[in-house]
C-alpha cells in the first residue's frame, strides 16, 4: 500500500523489488524518504505498527538512504563517454536532498565528448578521465591560458568555448549537477540548508552555502571556493545572479563578452540603471566576494605582478592580500595601473562596512551592540553613505574587541589621508572640491588640506561635515598625515617612548614646539595645527575629554554644538574666566596647558587672534610669534591698541599673573624656581612671590632677576596683574577706589588709592596682600612707581653700600625703614608707606626680609611709649641700630638669666639622680 501511495512505479520501473528484498536492493533507495513525506497518512493505517519500526530500524542502522546516484551506471556512461559513445541510460543524481534530482549531463555530469567539443577534448585533454566535470575543469584550464595570452598554436573554438560556458551555466543552476560538490557538501546542505532558509532562485543550495562559508567542512569549502571563483570571472556561473540580472545584462552590457569579470563590472559601474532585483544580488555577490583578491578577477589581473612583488608570502582570504598590496601602494616602484584600480575598489569599500571583510569580520559584536540601529537602517543594496563606519568611528572610545578597535583606526587613518576613502566628506563636498580643488590630486591629505584652507568659501553642508571630521581627527597623529610627515624625525628624538593614541604625541610635538632641534617643516606643521585646535575646544582632544562634564556645567550655552562649525575660541574663554570652580584635575591640567600654548604663541587664542590681527600688523609686524615676543609688544602699546584688543590683553595679563609659568620668559627662572621654591606648588601666584622673597640672594642670576623686576613693574602699575590684590580686594576696590577703576590702570591709581584708605580696608586677607605689595614695591623700588612714589624725596637722600646703588634689591627699604626706627623726619606720606609695608602678624614678620627692622621699629615705639629714651636701642660705629641692655635693664636680665640657668641644672640633677621618679609605698607583712 505504502509503494503505491508513493507512486513509485512512475519513478523507478523495477520498485516491485522492494517488498521482496528492501534491505539489499538498490533499487529502493527512494522508498523511505517518500514513506517519510507520507508520514501523515502511515500513522492512519491500521495494523501499520510494523512498518513504522522496519523505518526506524533502517534509519538508525544506516542501512537504507535515498537513492543519491547509481554508481555503476555513471562509470558505465563514463566508459562510453571516453570511447567516444553516447550515454547508455540517463543516471539521476539526488545527493544534496534540499535541492531537485537531476539527470547528469551527458549521463557522466561532463561534457559530451561526441558534441561540439569532441575535437578540442581530443586535443587538449586526451589523458583525462570524462566525467564528474573533469573535461570541463581541463577545456576552462586552457580557455583561461589563452584569456592570459600565454599559448601559442591551436586554440579552443568558438563554438566550444560557448559549449563549455552553457554546461556550466546550467551546472550552477543545482548543485545535484556538480558530482563533486554536491558529495562534499552534503551533510553541511543538510546541516544549514533546509527548506525555510533556501531562495526560490536556480542555485539557492549554492548561495546558501556561500553564505555560511566560515562553518562548512574542508572539502565542501574547497569546492564552494571553486564555484565563487569560477563566478567571478562569468557572471552566468552564479546562478541566481545570472537569473536576476540576465535582462539588464542584456540591455546595459550589449557587446560585452563574457568572462574575466568584465560582465560584472559594466553591471557596476551602471549600478544606479540596474533593475532592484539585479542591484541586490550584484551587491551580495560583491559582500560575499570581498574577502579575496583571488574573486576581484578585474583587479587580480591588474595587479597580479604587484601582488607577486610584495605580497608572495601574504596568505590568501580575509583581506590579507588586499591589506599587504594597500600597505605598498605608495612605493615608487608599486604599478600606476594597480595604485589606480585599487584606489577605486577602498573607494568602494568605504561607501559600506560590508564590502569591507576584515571590518565585518573583527566588529561584527561591536556593531551589534553599538551601531545596531545604523545597520539595521541599511538596505539590501550597497549603501553610499557610510553610515555603520561613521558611527563605529565616533563610539571608539566605547569599542570592546581589540581587532575592531585597530580595524577602525585603520580606516580612519586611511580617510584621514584620502578623502575619497572618507564616504561622508566626499559626498558633502563633492561641489566644493569642483569648485575650489578641481586640480589638486587625491592622496597625501592634499584635498582636505584644501578644503581647509577654502573654509570660508565651503557651503555650509560641507564646512559643517569636514569639521566633524576634524574633530575625530584630533585624537591621533596618525590622523594627522601632513605632521606625521613632516615630523618623523622629531617623533623619534622627543616623543619616542609616548604611546599613540587620546593625543598624546600631538601633546608631545607642542611641548617642544620651539625646540631648536625641530625642523622648520614639523614646526610650521605643528604650529598650523595648534592654531586651529585653538578655535574650537572640541579640536582640542585632551581638553575635550577631560572638561566635558565641566563644560557641560558652567558653560551650557556660550556655544551650540549643533552648528556645524568651530566656536572661535568662545568654550575656552568661558572656562578660563570660571577656572576656579572647576573640580576636576584633569580638566585643570589640560586647561593650563592650553593657557601655556596661548602665552607663548598669540595665534592660540583664537579670540585674541580675531581681535587683534590689525594690531599686530600695526605695531608689531616685525616680532616673529613664539617665546610670548607679540604679547610683550603689545602690552608695550597697550595704550595705542584697539578697545576689544586691549581689553583681552588685559584679561590675559590677569591670567599670566597667577602662574609665573604663563610667562615664557620666566624659562630664565627655572634654577632659581628649583632651588629656593621647590617646595612651593605653582599657581596663584605663589612662585612669583617666592622669587621676590630671594631676589637679594646672591646666586641669583641677572636674567632671572630681570624678569621678576619687569613683572613687579607691571604688578605695581595695575593691580589687576597682582594676584594677591587682584582676587582678595574686589570689594575693598569696589567700596574705597571706585572711582579709579578703569581710568587709572598701568598707573598705580587703584593701589595707591588701597594704600592710602590702608585703614579702612574690611578683609584682612586683602590688607595683608596691599601690605606684601607695598613691601615689594619698596624692596624692588624704582623712582617714580605710582606706589611709591611719595617716598622719592627720602629716597633720594639714602646713602647705598658700597657696590650698590638705590636700585639695588632692598637698599631703599632698609634705609627708609632704619629712618622709620631711629625717628628720622620723613615725608608724612612715605612714613605711612613704610609703615603699612611691615608685616602684620608674628610669622611674617620673622620670615620677611624686613623683620629686624620691623622689631627695631616696634621696641622704639615701645621706648617712647614708656618714657625711656637710648635704653635699648643704639647705633654702632658704622651706624647701624641694634638692640644694646645697660644700666639697670642690663642688670635685671643678667639676674633673670642666672636664675633660669640655676633652675634648670637643679632640675637636671634631680631627674639624674632620680628623686624625681614616681614610686608606690608597699607595705609586707605576714609569714614571708
Amino acid at each position: 500500500e505504502a509503494v503505491t501511495a508513493c507512486d513509485l512505479s512512475t519513478r523507478r520501473p523495477s520498485s516491485r523489488n522492494c517488498s521482496s528484498n528492501l534491505l539489499t536492493s538498490e533499487e529502493c533507495g527512494v522508498l523511505v524518504p517518500c514513506l517519510f513525506k507520507r508520514a501523515h497518512w502511515i500513522t492512519k493505517m491500521r495494523n501499520s505498527w510494523w512498518l513504522g519500526l522496519l523505518v526506524g530500524i533502517f534509519l538508525l542502522t544506516g542501512q537504507v538512504v535515498s537513492e543519491e546516484l547509481d554508481q555503476a551506471q555513471l562509470e558505465d556512461n563514463e566508459q562510453a563517454q571516453a570511447e567516444g559513445r553516447e550515454e547508455e541510460e540517463p543516471v539521476v543524481s539526488h545527493i544534496v536532498e534540499a535541492a531537485d534530482e537531476v539527470e547528469l549531463q551527458s549521463g557522466d555530469g561532463d561534457l559530451d565528448t561526441t558534441g561540439r567539443c569532441a575535437s578540442d577534448i581530443t586535443h587538449f585533454c586526451a589523458e583525462v578521465k570524462p566525467g564528474e566535470g573533469r573535461l570541463a575543469k581541463c577545456l576552462t584550464t586552457q580557455n583561461d591560458l589563452e584569456e592570459k595570452g600565454n599559448v601559442d598554436g591551436r586554440k579552443m573554438t568558438g563554438e566550444c568555448k560557448e559549449e563549455v560556458r552553457n554546461f556550466k551555466i546550467e551546472r550552477a543552476t543545482n548543485v545535484n549537477f556538480d558530482v563533486v560538490l554536491a558529495t562534499s557538501c552534503k551533510a553541511d546542505a543538510a546541516k544549514f540548508c533546509d527548506d525555510a532558509t533556501l531562495y526560490p532562485e536556480p542555485g539557492a543550495v549554492v548561495t546558501c552555502l556561500r553564505e555560511v562559508e566560515e562553518k562548512l567542512n574542508e572539502g565542501c569549502k574547497t569546492e564552494i571556493f571553486r564555484t565563487k571563483l569560477e563566478s567571478s570571472k562569468d557572471f552566468g556561473l552564479d546562478a541566481m545572479l545570472h537569473e536576476l540580472c540576465e535582462d539588464d545584462a542584456k540591455v546595459l552590457c550589449e557587446g560585452v563578452q563574457p568572462g574575466e569579470g568584465r560582465t560584472q563590472e559594466c553591471l557596476r559601474k551602471k549600478r544606479v540603471s540596474l533593475s532592484w532585483d539585479c542591484q541586490e544580488e550584484l551587491f551580495r555577490k560583491e559582500v560575499e566576494d570581498a574577502g579575496d583578491l583571488r574573486l576581484n578577477t578585474v583587479l587580480l589581473r591588474v595587479c597580479s605582478a604587484d601582488k607577486k612583488k610584495f605580497c608572495a608570502e601574504v596568505k590568501p582570504g580575509m583581506g590579507n592580500a588586499k591589506q599587504c598590496l594597500e600597505d605598498n601602494r605608495d612605493k615608487p616602484d608599486f604599478s600606476a595601473d594597480c595604485k589606480s584600480k585599487f584606489e577605486e575598489m577602498m573607494a568602494r569599500r568605504a561607501t559600506d562596512f560590508r564590502l569591507d571583510a576584515k571590518l565585518r569580520e573583527q566588529c561584527r559584536d561591536d556593531i551589534e551592540s553599538i551601531c545596531g540601529y545604523e545597520k539595521d537602517s541599511l538596505d539590501s543594496t550597497a549603501g553610499y553613505d557610510g553610515r555603520v563606519i561613521e558611527c563605529l568611528q565616533d563610539y571608539r572610545e566605547e569599542l570592546t574587541v581589540g581587532g575592531c578597535k585597530k580595524q577602525v583606526h585603520k580606516l580612519t587613518t586611511r580617510a584621514a589621508s584620502d578623502i575619497r576613502f572618507d564616504r561622508p566628506l566626499a559626498d558633502a563636498c563633492y561641489d566644493d572640491r569642483k569648485r575650489l580643488c578641481e586640480n589638486v590630486s587625491p592622496g597625501s591629505a592634499r584635498v582636505l588640506r584644501c578644503l581647509q584652507d577654502s573654509r570660508d568659501q565651503l557651503s555650509y553642508e560641507c564646512r559643517a561635515t569636514l569639521f566633524d571630521q576634524e574633530v575625530r581627527l584630533a585624537e591621533d597623529i596618525d590622523f594627522k598625515f601632513p605632521m606625521k610627515k613632516a615630523c618623523t624625525k622629531e617623533i623619534q628624538t622627543f616623543c619616542k617612548d609616548v604611546p599613540h593614541g587620546h593625543a598624546r604625541i600631538i601633546t608631545c610635538l607642542q611641548e617642544h614646539d620651539e625646540d631648536d632641534q625641530m625642523s622648520p617643516e614639523c614646526k610650521a606643521e605643528v604650529k598650523r595645527d595648534e592654531i586651529r585646535e585653538a578655535e574650537d575646544y572640541r579640536l582640542n582632544y585632551r581638553l575635550n575629554k577631560a572638561c566635558d562634564a565641566e563644560i557641560d556645567e558652567l558653560c551650557p550655552d556660550v556655544c551650540s554644538p549643533f552648528q556645524g562649525q568651530a566656536c572661535g575660541g568662545t568654550v575656552i574663554t568661558c572656562l578660563k574666566e570660571k577656572q576656579d570652580n572647576i573640580t576636576s584635575e584633569d580638566c585643570k591640567s589640560e586647561l593650563f596647558k592650553t593657557e601655556m600654548k596661548e602665552s607663548k604663541d598669540w595665534r592660540n587664542d583664537a579670540q585674541v587672534k580675531e581681535a587683534c590681527a590689525d594690531d599686530v600688523n600695526q605695531f608689531c609686524a616685525d616680532i616673529s610669534p613664539g617665546g610670548g615676543k607679540v604679547h610683550d609688544c603689545l602690552s608695550s602699546h597697550k595704550e595705542e591698541l584697539s578697545p576689544k584688543c586691549k581689553e583681552l590683553e588685559e584679561k590675559f595679563n590677569q591670567i599670566q599673573a597667577s602662574d609665573v609659568r604663563l610667562r615664557p620668559g620666566f624659562k630664565a627662572c627655572s634654577e632659581e624656581m628649583a632651588v629656593y621654591c621647590k617646595t612651593i606648588k605653582p599657581g596663584k601666584g605663589r612662585m612669583f612671590r617666592c622669587l621676590q622673597n630671594n631676589l637679594g640672594k646672591v646666586d641669583f642670576s641677572s636674567q632671572c632677576k630681570e624678569q621678576v623686576e619687569k613683572k613687579q613693574a607691571r604688578m605695581a602699575g595695575n593691580w589687576k596683574m597682582d594676584f594677591g590684590v587682584a582676587k582678595n580686594c574686589k570689594v575693598d576696590t569696589k567700596a574705597l577706589c571706585g572711582e579709579k577703576l578703569g581710568v587709572g590702570h598701568g598707573k598705580g591709581a587703584v593701589l595707591k588709592c588701597l594704600v592710602e584708605h590702608h585703614n579702612q580696608i574690611s578683609d584682612g586677607n586683602c590688607a595683608n596682600e596691599v601690605s606684601r605689595a607695598v613691601r615689594m614695591a619698596l624692596w624692588q623700588y624704582r623712582k617714580g612707581s605710582a606706589m611709591t612714589a611719595a617716598c622719592d624725596e627720602d629716597a633720594a637722600s639714602c646713602q647705598p653700600p658700597s657696590g650698590k646703588t638705590l636700585k639695588s634689591v632692598g637698599v631703599v627699604g632698609r634705609c627708609l625703614s632704619k629712618k622709620v626706627a631711629e625717628d628720622q623726619k620723613l615725608v608724612p606720606g612715605c612714613k605711612a608707606i613704610v609703615s603699612i609695608a611691615a608685616p602684620k602678624d608674628a610669622k611674617q614678620l620673622f620670615d620677611g626680609t624686613l623683620a629686624g627692622l620691623s622689631v627695631l621699629e616696634k621696641i622704639t615705639s615701645l621706648e617712647k611709649s614708656i618714657g625711656m629714651k637710648g635704653t635699648m636701642v643704639a647705633k654702632d660705629r658704622a651706624g647701624n641700630s641694634m638692640v644694646t641692655l645697660t644700666g639697670w635693664v642690663a642688670l635685671a636680665s643678667i639676674g633673670s638669666l642666672i636664675i633660669v640657668i640655676v633652675v634648670g641644672i637643679y632640675w637636671m640633677y634631680r631627674k639624674y639622680t632620680g628623686q624625681d621618679r614616681p614610686y608606690t609605698l608597699v607595705v609586707k607583712g605576714g609569714d614571708v
